[in-house]
């Protein structure tokens, strides 16, 4: 399964419709928060599957802050970041990870590209698509079976 995960577009749906092209035809779409409006503009423009969340800049949004969800035999944990207070760690999230029994965290919030595994899981920030950040880009999350793979891809 291919996932195309991005987060904080803030209202760039032109650089979200960039990076759905630039990506391929993914099998999922996750957005983790601050672009609610952008994630409904590209679910109703695709038929690929689209799960997003609230940020804390999705003001008056009625989407849950964060979602478990099962994709591929995998659990993921999508929030946006800013509950875990991840722009100063990752350790709340790690522990809500654990306890939340993921197997992926995708998150967003600090606008930094950032894919590691940590504490057993794999972590996966997709970075930015909107203009405050060194590079604009997106994250494609691959589950084979046993095997996941999180790269970070520049939009070009």
């Amino acid at each position: 399964m291919r996932i195309l995960v991005v987060s904080d577009t803030h209202g760039n749906d032109s650089m979200l419709f960039k990076a759905y092209q630039q990506a391929g035809t993914p099998d999922v779409i996750i957005h983790a928060g601050d672009g609610e409006q952008d994630a409904l503009l590209l679910d109703a423009a695709t038929d690929e599957q689209l799960w997003y969340v609230a940020g804390n800049c999705d003001h008056g949004s009625s989407a849950p802050r964060e979602r478990l969800i099962t994709l591929a035999g995998r659990r993921l944990l999508i929030t946006h970041g800013d509950l875990y207070n991840v722009k100063n760690g990752l350790e709340l999230l790690v522990a809500q990870g654990k306890a939340s029994k993921a197997d992926i965290i995708l998150f967003g919030h600090t606008h930094q590209a950032f894919a590691e595994q940590r504490g057993g899981m794999h972590l996966l920030n997709p970075g930015t698509l909107w203009g405050r950040a060194p590079f604009l880009s997106y994250g494609i999350l691959e589950i084979n079976g046993q095997q996941i793979n999180a790269t970070i891809h520049k939009i070009e």
